[in-house]
């Protein structure tokens, strides 16, 4: 079976919440391909290849953020959905939010997991809903 190259797409705008992803990521070796987007509108350019280089290939996985400036998760989550050329990509949500509302928006776009930041596999084992998530999502790039 042939190797898919892997690109993962962090949408985030906390340089701190960045490199702790980056750093927890590297933990466990996966070095893929990161890249960093501050916002909504700026990770749609970047997939669209809009003032920006296209990423190439498009992402295998999503980590995105939902408080941002300019454009936030869930908005650019809804313009992701409309594209047929995005709309397949698996997404986790990264947020210090806990809020029901939150969910259940993400929950309406098709989310593939809900994480609560701060991202650390210590914190884990008190949370069932972020193992299966983050298990999920190494599961995915690891498959690809």
């Amino acid at each position: 079976m042939s190797q898919k190259e892997v690109n993962i797409l962090l949408v985030e705008d906390d340089y701190l919440d960045t490199m702790n992803v980056e750093r927890e990521l590297k933990k466990i070796g996966i070095t893929h391909p990161i890249f960093e987007a501050r916002n909504g509108r700026e990770a749609l350019n970047m997939l669209r290849g809009e003032g920006v280089p296209k990423i190439s290939p498009a992402p295998s996985v999503i980590l995105l953020d939902i408080n941002m400036p300019k454009m936030n998760g869930l908005e650019f989550l809804e313009e992701l959905r409309r594209e047929p050329e995005f709309s397949h990509i698996p997404v986790f949500i990264m947020t210090t939010s806990n809020e029901e509302t939150d969910r259940m928006a993400a929950q309406r776009l098709n989310v593939s997991g809900y994480i609560v930041k701060p991202l650390t596999f210590d914190s884990f084992e008190h949370s069932h809903s972020s193992i299966d998530s983050f298990s999920l999502f190494l599961d995915l790039i690891k498959l690809k």
